[in-house]
């Protein structure tokens, strides 16, 4: 009986704002205004750093693969809640929710290492500033790109294999904005007992442990920045770090609240604020902070603004 009613379940409703019916339109107009935002911000940020031959570095790098990641994650979700607040049929298929659960996965798993690797670089480019080049070459930050997204791969195909073994037994209501692990854990009727210790212990890898590495980098980069004789050069190091600190912050922070920790202490009434902030929000920010204060950038932007460019991209 329990796998006849897993087969006849063909799909999910989301439920989502559904709560909030006199504010749909509103809330799809704000979702779109951050979606374009997301967009245009991602999008800029690629170009101009392919476009200046002065980016072409392993910071700017790694900044170009968290622009399309932005893209690509954000984009996982964001329409279809879009759609869903205009349209009375707020459902997803089967099939569609477990591409949009490993896609998810998938993305935010990669964002998580490749935040990691991004403080690795300014450990490298701060701490030992002449062995920089020599220890930051092609060869060691692009293996390190390749790792992050092999990883998230792996993190994505296991999570989203045992979501989609357990039963649903009727019940297809996902109180949530979209498909995700711990919504569809607390929908099941079997025993999610195994996803709940793989989600705990694959979280150490894929989100303690980075964020931890995170730390210790920037503790290194703190301290070398206050032996910097000069406040120019205080300044100026300082400011290379600051917008990723700023980042990592508020993707770990909303993150690892959201996935490492036990389904029973899930309140999804409330969990719903922090998943739009860290899957909705977060990614429009991105580009605003990094460029916002970034000179390069506004360099580049000067340079593509005075001349022809012949766009030419650095990647391995």
């Amino acid at each position: 009986m329990e796998g006849e009613n897993q087969t006849a379940l063909s799909d999910f409703i989301i439920l989502g704002f559904s709560n909030l019916n006199d504010l749909q339109f509103l809330l799809f107009t704000i979702f779109l205004m951050i979606y374009l935002c997301t967009l245009g911000g991602n999008i800029f940020i690629i170009l101009i750093t392919v476009a200046d031959a002065r980016l072409h570095t392993p910071m700017y790098f790694f900044l170009r693969n968290l622009a399309f990641l932005d893209i690509c994650y954000t984009t996982t979700n964001v329409p279809q809640m879009m759609v869903h607040l205009l349209s009375e049929k707020k459902s997803i298929s089967y099939g569609g929710c477990v591409t949009q659960l490993f896609a998810f996965l998938f993305f935010v798993g990669v964002e998580c290492l490749l935040l990691a690797a991004m403080a690795y670089d300014r450990y490298i480019a701060i701490c030992k500033p002449l062995r920089y080049s020599v220890i930051m070459n092609k060869a060691l930050y692009s293996k390190l790109a390749a790792s992050c997204w092999v990883s998230g791969s792996l993190n994505s195909v296991v999570h989203t294999a045992l979501t989609f073994r357990l039963p649903f037994c009727g019940n297809n209501q996902i109180n949530y904005f979209f498909c995700d692990i711990p919504p569809l854990l607390i929908l099941s009727c079997g025993d999610t007992s195994v996803n709940e210790f793989v989600l705990l212990f694959i979280g150490v890898f894929i989100g303690w442990a980075p964020f931890l590495g995170i730390i210790v980098s920037y503790l290194f980069i703190i301290s070398a920045i206050l032996r910097i004789h000069s406040s120019e050069g205080r300044q100026k190091a300082f400011s290379t770090c600051a917008s990723h600190l700023v980042i990592v912050l508020l993707y770990y922070g909303s993150s690892i609240f959201t996935y490492v920790r036990p389904i029973s202490s899930y309140s999804l009434a409330k969990d719903r604020l922090i998943s739009v902030l860290y899957s909705v929000v977060t990614p429009m920010l991105n580009p605003v902070i990094y460029t916002l204060r970034n000179k390069d950038i506004r360099m580049a932007l000067k340079a593509v603004g005075g001349k022809d460019l012949t766009f030419k991209f650095p990647f391995p």
